[in-house]
């Protein structure tokens, strides 16, 4: 997609874990820059899934206007593809009002999308995707493991090997078109025509972990029982397979109790603040801060645009 724009156009990324402070960040650089927020948050585009998501809270959606939150309905199909034609439209009549836009999430392939652009990749075929999903749940993740190991040794050892979601769609583009997953990726990124200016935000493990137990005690208080327990019979859809809901399923499904749940969505939301700094470590463009030094970024911003 060739948008034409000058480029003394910016866009702030700020990204990292989950509950590290991206949204209050995001909220107070854009009213510094008199800007928008683009969400990168690949759950918080789905209307039916609000409080396991901590979307921003009505205070702080007035406070900065935000695009791509509560956009799409869980039963949409919205890939990552999808959000990158979307989002990039979207930016070319943003930057037309604002020199600078911000996109904040924790969502590293659809902020990778956005900065680098994302691969082509063939449509699958919905019957192998759904066999594939039947083979994950009877013969476990190992099993997707030794799969792609033999179909595309390349990506097995690039892939993140306990994601089952990446694991089905190599297989699935492999039995689609015979050709190997790691033969769709391409290693160029095309040029925005803008600048990028990458902040990620961390804090010491220990307190980190503290907000991420906080905040699910604070998200169960809020009513995500209720919320999950709503979303029973949409519980097959792919945007429902993600932490803070499959835990609470399982507690419907008889199989834990409710503390062991909560213990759970707890746990496993560490497990995922963790993959989510290993992936944005990966990327040598970020600039490492503490939340809230927002007049750390506006320095750095300020001397680079």
């Amino acid at each position: 997609m060739n948008h034409q724009l000058p480029t003394n156009k910016t866009l702030i990324v700020i990204a990292g874990p989950t509950a590290v402070g991206k949204t209050d960040t995001a909220i107070r650089l854009a009213n510094h820059y008199n800007t928008v927020v683009v969400s990168a948050d690949s759950r918080q585009f789905f209307r039916e899934m609000s409080i396991g998501t901590a979307k921003p809270n009505a205070d702080e959606l007035a406070t900065a206007k935000h695009y791509f939150i509560d956009s799409h309905s869980i039963t949409e199909s919205f890939s990552v593809g999808d959000f990158e034609k979307e989002a990039l439209t979207l930016l070319n009549e943003l930057f037309k009002q604002h020199d600078v836009v911000i996109l904040a999430g924790g969502s590293g392939l659809y902020i990778k999308a956005i900065c680098e652009g994302f691969d082509d990749l063939p449509t699958a075929d919905p019957a192998i995707r759904h066999r594939l999903n039947q083979d994950f749940t009877e013969k476990g993740i190992h099993y997707l493991q030794e799969q792609l190991k033999s179909a595309d040794p390349e990506y097995y050892t690039q892939v993140d090997l306990n994601n089952p979601q990446r694991l089905i769609r190599a297989l699935e583009v492999f039995e689609t078109t015979g050709k190997p997953f790691s033969s769709f990726r391409t290693s160029a990124i095309n040029k925005r025509p803008f600048n990028i200016i990458k902040f990620g935000l961390n804090l010491p493990r220990e307190i980190l972990y503290q907000r991420i137990n906080q905040r699910v005690d604070i998200m169960v208080e809020q009513g995500l029982i209720d919320e999950v327990k709503a979303l029973l019979p949409y519980r097959h859809l792919n945007a429902l397979n993600t932490v803070g809901y499959s835990e609470l399923f399982d507690y419907f499904d008889g199989t834990i109790d409710l503390n062991r749940a909560r213990e759970l969505i707890k746990q496993n939301t560490r497990h995922f603040a963790k993959r989510q700094l290993t992936w944005f470590n990966k990327d040598k463009e970020f600039i490492w801060l503490e939340p809230g030094d927002v007049a750390k970024m506006v320095e750095i911003i300020d001397s680079k645009i």
